[in-house]
């Protein structure tokens, strides 16, 4: 029997850190996005204003609630 993966993805508008430009975000996990416009990878921080930040390679994935 197979098992089947389901995804549920959210894409929406943001100004990407790392380009400066105002670009459709498409949402990897609850908390990360990747950048349509130069591919990205973001994390959203949401402090009164929601910001996203570029990660790197050294970015935790995991968020804690």
């Amino acid at each position: 029997m197979q098992k089947k993966t389901i995804f549920h993805t959210e894409v929406l508008n943001g100004v990407c850190d790392s380009c400066q430009t105002n670009s459709l975000l498409v949402g990897i996990d609850n908390k990360f996005y990747r950048c349509v416009n130069c591919g990205a990878d973001l994390e959203q921080k949401v402090n009164g204003v929601i910001k996203y930040i570029k990660v790197d390679k050294n970015t935790p994935l995991t968020h804690n609630g």
